[in-house]
């Protein structure tokens, strides 16, 4: 069982944490692969999603998973809420805690707001994204399939290639990953990878082929033009042909090497259409993998409340 009452990030998760996490996200996935979706482990529950960034994937995932284990969602959109009227943050939890809400589930573009809600509200927060900070949740579902398909972490060989600086899952998984045994490695243009990215135990490679060199695990992040000031890349169809991977760079992989992408995909920016589509691309599978990691956290979160 969880022995906190939030999951703000992997950076102080326990390889332990994440094991547990995992190992119930198996049994949640069984139960989605038989179709079951209206499970009792949280019935009488309040999952809110509060979101001050635009999203689909992670929002619907969260929503999907409380509402398969028998929770009342709410989704609030900072556009939409009090929030345009001066409402701090605080406040906001506050009013939710207010209502009784046992969980909220926050993405939001200022690095360590999640921890700040934590500290504040009785509710369980956990982090949908915070700035560049972490993403949990997604590096966790990453790290299910990930276990899927290799069983063990210890010695996996993961290369993940793109816009580093500004992404919260690069650093999740690097954190996470660290910690259960494999090899990051790291490739971008050198002004899209922050300085000290080694301390924290990547492997700067300083070629594509030196990061995919025997990788069990190719992950391509997008290039988020939404984040950047601007001149850190020429073009698109450059960063594609010097930055991007491709079925040619595949060949200094594994030869059982997977391909990963958070998404959504630039497709022809960061992986080519071949690649996306292929046998060996896990990048849909990811999506229902989510799902089943997030019921895992929601409900461990939930119990350990209980306990």
């Amino acid at each position: 069982m969880l022995k906190r009452k939030d999951l703000l990030g992997l950076y102080d998760t326990s390889a332990e944490e994440i094991s547990e996490i995992l190992s119930t996200a198996v049994n949640m996935k069984k139960l989605l692969l038989q179709n079951i979706k209206k499970l009792p482990h949280m019935q009488g529950k309040t999952v809110t999603t509060l979101f001050y960034e635009n999203s689909t994937r992670t929002r619907v995932s969260f929503e999907l998973a409380a509402k398969y284990l028998g929770a009342g969602t709410v989704n609030i959109a900072a556009s939409s809420s009090s929030v345009q009227k001066g409402e701090t943050l605080i406040d906001t939890g506050k009013t939710l805690d207010a209502m009784k809400n046992d969980v909220i589930v926050i993405r939001h573009p200022m690095g360590g707001a999640p921890r700040l809600l934590a500290r504040n509200v009785r509710a369980s927060v956990v982090n949908g994204g915070d700035g560049m900070n972490e993403h949990p949740t997604q590096a966790l579902l990453d790290f299910y399939t990930m276990q899927e398909k290799f069983g063990s972490f210890k010695g996996l060989k993961v290369a993940i290639l793109g816009d580093i600086k500004h992404s919260r899952v690069a650093k999740s998984n690097l954190f996470g990953l660290t910690k259960l045994g494999a090899e990051v490695r790291m490739y971008a243009p050198q002004t899209l990878i922050p300085k000290d990215m080694d301390k924290m135990g990547a492997k700067i490679a300083k070629s594509r082929e030196e990061a995919i060199d025997g990788a069990d695990v190719v992950m391509g992040l997008r290039i988020q033009l939404e984040r950047q000031q601007g001149g850190q890349f020429p073009s698109l169809s450059e960063y594609s042909e010097f930055f991007g991977v491709n079925r040619e760079l595949m060949r200094y992989a594994s030869p059982h090497a997977i391909v990963m992408h958070p998404g959504p995909v630039n497709r022809g920016v960061e992986l080519t259409s071949t690649l996306i589509d292929a046998p060996n691309s896990k990048i849909e599978e990811q999506v229902l993998n989510g799902i089943a990691v997030r019921m895992a956290v929601l409900f461990l979160l939930t119990q350990n409340r209980e306990a």
